[in-house]
Protein backbone atom coordinates (compact mmCIF):
# COMPACT_ATOMS: atom_id res chain seq x y z
CA UNK A 1 0.00 0.00 0.00
CA UNK A 2 1.47 3.25 -0.62
CA UNK A 3 1.26 5.84 1.60
CA UNK A 4 -1.11 8.46 0.26
CA UNK A 5 -3.71 5.38 0.18
CA UNK A 6 -2.45 4.97 4.09
CA UNK A 7 -3.45 8.48 4.77
CA UNK A 8 -6.73 8.53 3.15
CA UNK A 9 -7.70 5.80 5.24
CA UNK A 10 -6.20 6.88 8.24
CA UNK A 11 -8.76 10.22 7.54
CA UNK A 12 -11.67 8.07 6.66
CA UNK A 13 -11.43 6.64 10.41
CA UNK A 14 -11.23 9.84 11.85
CA UNK A 15 -14.54 10.68 10.28
CA UNK A 16 -13.25 12.43 7.17
CA UNK A 17 -16.24 11.80 4.61
CA UNK A 18 -14.21 13.37 1.57
CA UNK A 19 -11.45 10.72 2.26
CA UNK A 20 -14.27 7.96 2.59
CA UNK A 21 -15.81 8.77 -0.95
CA UNK A 22 -12.22 8.89 -2.35
CA UNK A 23 -11.77 4.74 -1.03
CA UNK A 24 -14.98 4.15 -2.00
CA UNK A 25 -14.11 5.26 -5.70
CA UNK A 26 -10.68 3.46 -5.53
CA UNK A 27 -12.50 0.39 -4.52
CA UNK A 28 -15.78 0.29 -6.02
CA UNK A 29 -14.77 -1.78 -8.91
CA UNK A 30 -13.11 -4.72 -6.65
CA UNK A 31 -16.09 -4.95 -4.48
CA UNK A 32 -18.58 -4.40 -7.86
CA UNK A 33 -16.66 -7.44 -9.28
CA UNK A 34 -16.07 -10.10 -6.71
CA UNK A 35 -20.16 -9.46 -5.67
CA UNK A 36 -21.26 -10.33 -9.18
CA UNK A 37 -19.02 -13.54 -8.89
CA UNK A 38 -20.12 -14.75 -6.46
CA UNK A 39 -23.92 -13.42 -6.88
CA UNK A 40 -24.05 -14.21 -10.58
CA UNK A 41 -26.93 -11.09 -10.62
CA UNK A 42 -25.68 -7.86 -11.48
CA UNK A 43 -28.45 -5.99 -9.13
CA UNK A 44 -27.59 -8.39 -6.06
CA UNK A 45 -24.33 -6.91 -6.16
CA UNK A 46 -25.13 -3.97 -6.50
CA UNK A 47 -26.93 -3.97 -3.71
CA UNK A 48 -24.56 -5.62 -1.77
CA UNK A 49 -21.75 -3.52 -3.15
CA UNK A 50 -23.66 -0.64 -1.70
CA UNK A 51 -24.21 -2.22 2.00
CA UNK A 52 -20.52 -3.00 1.84
CA UNK A 53 -19.65 0.73 1.66
CA UNK A 54 -22.49 1.84 4.27
CA UNK A 55 -21.20 -1.03 6.58
CA UNK A 56 -17.87 -0.35 6.51
CA UNK A 57 -18.72 3.47 7.26
CA UNK A 58 -20.60 2.41 10.21
CA UNK A 59 -17.60 0.37 11.41
CA UNK A 60 -14.30 1.77 9.90
CA UNK A 61 -13.38 2.99 13.39
CA UNK A 62 -13.30 -0.87 13.91
CA UNK A 63 -10.27 -0.90 11.76
CA UNK A 64 -7.18 -1.78 13.68
CA UNK A 65 -4.77 -1.71 10.67
CA UNK A 66 -4.99 0.79 7.55
CA UNK A 67 -2.63 -1.01 5.84
CA UNK A 68 -5.67 -4.41 6.02
CA UNK A 69 -8.31 -2.19 4.42
CA UNK A 70 -8.18 -3.97 1.23
CA UNK A 71 -8.51 -7.38 3.28
CA UNK A 72 -11.45 -5.86 5.46
CA UNK A 73 -13.73 -4.77 2.41
CA UNK A 74 -13.48 -7.92 0.72
CA UNK A 75 -14.11 -9.77 4.01
CA UNK A 76 -17.16 -7.70 4.26
CA UNK A 77 -18.94 -8.09 0.35
CA UNK A 78 -17.73 -11.66 1.00
CA UNK A 79 -19.82 -12.15 4.04
CA UNK A 80 -22.70 -10.24 2.73
CA UNK A 81 -22.15 -12.06 -0.20
CA UNK A 82 -23.29 -15.26 1.56
CA UNK A 83 -25.59 -13.90 3.71
CA UNK A 84 -27.40 -12.89 0.02
CA UNK A 85 -27.16 -16.46 -1.29
CA UNK A 86 -28.22 -17.98 1.80
CA UNK A 87 -31.44 -15.85 1.52
CA UNK A 88 -32.11 -17.15 -1.73
CA UNK A 89 -32.17 -20.43 -0.29
CA UNK A 90 -30.73 -21.50 -3.90
CA UNK A 91 -27.48 -20.04 -6.22
CA UNK A 92 -29.21 -18.81 -9.42
CA UNK A 93 -27.85 -20.79 -11.98
CA UNK A 94 -27.33 -18.56 -14.76
CA UNK A 95 -29.34 -15.56 -16.24
CA UNK A 96 -30.46 -15.04 -19.37
CA UNK A 97 -27.00 -13.38 -20.70
CA UNK A 98 -23.74 -13.44 -19.46
CA UNK A 99 -22.32 -10.90 -17.30
CA UNK A 100 -19.63 -9.08 -19.46
CA UNK A 101 -17.69 -7.87 -16.20
CA UNK A 102 -16.06 -11.52 -14.97
CA UNK A 103 -16.11 -13.27 -18.67
CA UNK A 104 -13.01 -13.96 -19.68
CA UNK A 105 -11.57 -11.25 -22.30
CA UNK A 106 -9.56 -13.56 -24.39
CA UNK A 107 -12.39 -15.87 -25.49
CA UNK A 108 -14.18 -14.18 -28.39
CA UNK A 109 -16.05 -17.65 -28.89
CA UNK A 110 -19.39 -16.82 -27.35
CA UNK A 111 -20.21 -20.10 -26.19
CA UNK A 112 -17.10 -20.36 -24.50
CA UNK A 113 -18.35 -17.00 -22.67
CA UNK A 114 -21.46 -18.92 -21.71
CA UNK A 115 -19.66 -22.37 -20.62
CA UNK A 116 -17.11 -20.22 -18.01
CA UNK A 117 -19.97 -18.38 -16.58
CA UNK A 118 -21.95 -21.87 -16.39
CA UNK A 119 -19.32 -23.19 -14.76
CA UNK A 120 -18.37 -20.31 -12.43
CA UNK A 121 -22.48 -20.74 -11.24
CA UNK A 122 -21.81 -24.48 -10.61
CA UNK A 123 -19.08 -24.00 -7.80
CA UNK A 124 -19.49 -24.27 -4.38
CA UNK A 125 -19.71 -20.51 -2.57
CA UNK A 126 -16.06 -21.77 -0.67
CA UNK A 127 -15.03 -22.73 -4.09
CA UNK A 128 -16.06 -19.64 -6.29
CA UNK A 129 -15.10 -17.32 -3.77
CA UNK A 130 -11.07 -18.41 -3.46
CA UNK A 131 -11.08 -18.74 -7.21
CA UNK A 132 -12.85 -15.09 -7.60
CA UNK A 133 -10.21 -13.92 -4.68
CA UNK A 134 -7.11 -15.37 -6.28
CA UNK A 135 -7.27 -15.89 -9.98
CA UNK A 136 -9.99 -12.66 -10.66
CA UNK A 137 -8.90 -10.07 -7.92
CA UNK A 138 -5.15 -11.65 -7.88
CA UNK A 139 -5.45 -11.65 -4.10
CA UNK A 140 -1.89 -13.51 -2.53
CA UNK A 141 -3.13 -17.18 -0.67
CA UNK A 142 -1.93 -15.35 2.61
CA UNK A 143 -4.62 -12.46 1.97
CA UNK A 144 -7.70 -15.03 1.17
CA UNK A 145 -6.67 -16.76 4.33
CA UNK A 146 -7.30 -13.63 6.16
CA UNK A 147 -10.34 -12.45 4.43
CA UNK A 148 -12.49 -15.92 4.63
CA UNK A 149 -10.77 -16.56 8.22
CA UNK A 150 -9.45 -19.75 7.22
CA UNK A 151 -5.92 -21.82 7.67
CA UNK A 152 -3.60 -21.13 4.50
CA UNK A 153 -3.79 -24.47 3.62
CA UNK A 154 -7.42 -24.85 3.40
CA UNK A 155 -7.52 -21.81 0.91
CA UNK A 156 -5.02 -23.91 -1.12
CA UNK A 157 -6.96 -27.07 -1.42
CA UNK A 158 -10.39 -24.92 -2.05
CA UNK A 159 -8.06 -23.31 -4.83
CA UNK A 160 -6.98 -26.71 -6.17
CA UNK A 161 -10.53 -28.24 -5.75
CA UNK A 162 -12.13 -25.35 -7.10
CA UNK A 163 -9.81 -25.47 -10.34
CA UNK A 164 -10.49 -29.45 -10.66
CA UNK A 165 -14.18 -28.60 -10.40
CA UNK A 166 -14.10 -25.49 -13.32
CA UNK A 167 -12.02 -27.72 -15.79
CA UNK A 168 -14.45 -30.47 -15.08
CA UNK A 169 -17.80 -28.55 -16.01
CA UNK A 170 -15.88 -26.61 -18.85
CA UNK A 171 -15.17 -30.35 -20.18
CA UNK A 172 -11.29 -30.21 -20.01
CA UNK A 173 -11.18 -33.36 -17.43
CA UNK A 174 -13.31 -36.38 -16.95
Amino acid sequence: MDEELYQIIHRAKRGDREAFADLVKRYKGHVYRFAVGMLRDRMDAEDVSQETFVKAFYSLSSLDNEYAFSSWIIRIVSNLCKDRLKKRGNEQRFRDEPDESVIDRRSTDPSETWSLEDALSRLSVDHREVLLLHDVQGYRYEEIADMVEVPLGTVKSRLFAARMALRKELGKVD
